[in-house]
């Protein structure tokens, strides 16, 4: 049975008392700038450790070989300037990491060239983030190159976030949103030199764009989002099919998915992808040293294997099933209070839940830097109906009498 806490009966009790009163009433009058601050400042230390902290990772090798395919065209020294310009570029002790494994495949790949060459179709697709790296390298060190385009993520994304979470008047709620970041770890997307926290990034302000309703933002920043990282056509199909079933106006969404729909086999047939089957070996089943030519064939078996070993792997190694599922119960939550979410909101909330499921079905892969993209933005759409619910609770109404605010359905 609960009762009531006794009533203070000393001084040291009563100045706590007073001082957490204080502090409630402070936060409650300036939570929105608070919360900006906040989380502001996690951005900036996120930043700042993607400069100073990045992680030495073995894709390095493969993205700045890619980046200079057309400077080194043979395949010799095109591998020699990528280990060089890593070994110039990292601690002596993450270099041997990352080619020296004791005689397996980093190994194998740091003294053999052609076979080193015949995996840069799985990595020559993501064919935007290729081209900045070559940019930038030409006026900086590659290396660097790769730091800068992540502390450049890192604040393109924070700053996103902030305008999103501003036009909604959800501010107060910026510390969360930060602590989910850090849940969906955030830190290690940003420490990674890889593509994806700027397809992240890019993929945010597409969202944005689309829940404001800027139809040309959308499209481009969608399409660049794919370009950065064309997996992602896997979510566009699934946003696009849900805007088209439900009759949701929204040009700039299907432009962008039809421009990347278009542009996704180009690409593929450029950059002499290997194809599906094959990546999904190389990634989930069994790393192939030469993938020219390789074409195992088909098993259902060795796929169901490949599936579970990932699912068991992502859910007691990875944050991002974790993270999905308290989005999800985010959402029962204020549909049960009372508030839901508009549409137009809802229908790329649904996209985002199932978009992950289905990039997982088609490409079991684990790690959480793939569905990263799919993390962040529930939480934003959430930030309206949790908002509304606050003040709500705030003013003692019941919720269900409420009307959102901001909702366009």
């Amino acid at each position: 049975m609960l009762t009531r806490s006794p009533a203070p009966n000393n001084l040291l009790d009563r100045l706590t008392e007073a001082g957490l009163a204080w502090g409630e009433g402070t936060y409650a009058r300036l939570a929105a700038p608070i919360g900006a601050a906040a989380f502001a400042l996690y951005i900036l230390f996120t930043a700042f450790t993607a400069w100073v902290m990045p992680d030495a990772n073995w894709d390095m090798l493969t993205y700045l070989a890619i980046s200079e395919e057309g400077t080194y065209p043979d395949a010799q020294a095109l591998h020699d300037y990528a280990y060089n310009t890593v070994k110039s570029g990292v601690s002596a002790g993450d270099y041997k990491a990352l080619t020296d494994d004791g005689g397996g495949f980093r190994s194998h790949m740091a003294e053999n060239a052609a076979d080193f060459h015949s995996l840069l179709g799985m990595y020559r697709i993501k064919f935007l983030y290729a081209e900045i790296l070559s940019t930038l390298s030409a006026v900086m060190s590659p290396v660097e190159a790769m730091r800068l385009l992540q502390v450049f993520s890192v604040l393109l994304f924070g700053a996103i976030a902030l305008m999103w979470l501003r036009s909604e008047g959800a501010l107060a709620l910026a510390p969360l949103v930060g602590a989910v970041l850090i849940m969906a770890d955030f830190g290690d997307a940003a420490r990674a030199s890889t593509p994806d926290l700027l397809c992240s990034a890019l993929l945010l302000g597409g969202l944005y764009a689309y829940v404001r309703g800027r139809e040309m933002a959308t499209a481009i920043l969608l399409f660049l989002a794919f370009m950065v990282r064309p997996d992602n056509i896997v979510f566009l199909a699934i946003f696009a099919v849900l805007l088209v079933a439900f009759r949701q106006k929204a040009r700039g969404a299907l432009a962008g998915f039809a421009a990347s729909f278009v542009a996704y086999f180009a690409i593929s047939h450029w950059a002499h992808h290997p194809g599906w089957w094959p990546h999904l070996w190389f990634s989930s089943i069994e790393q192939h040293y030469n993938m020219d030519g390789f074409e195992p064939p088909f098993s259902v078996v060795a796929y169901l294997r490949a599936f579970a070993t990932s699912l068991l792997r992502a859910v007691s190694l990875n944050s991002w099933v974790g993270v999905s599922v308290l989005a999800l119960a985010g959402w029962f939550a204020v549909a049960r209070a009372g508030f839901r979410l508009d549409r137009r909101a809802g229908i790329l909330f649904a996209a985002l839940v199932l978009g992950a499921l289905a990039k997982f079905t088609v490409f079991p892969i684990h790690d959480t830097r793939i569905y990263f993209p799919h993390l962040i933005p529930p939480f934003l759409l959430l930030s309206t109906p949790f908002m509304a619910w606050w003040a709500a609770a705030a003013r003692g109404k019941h919720p269900a009498a409420l009307q959102i605010p901001g909702d366009k359905s």
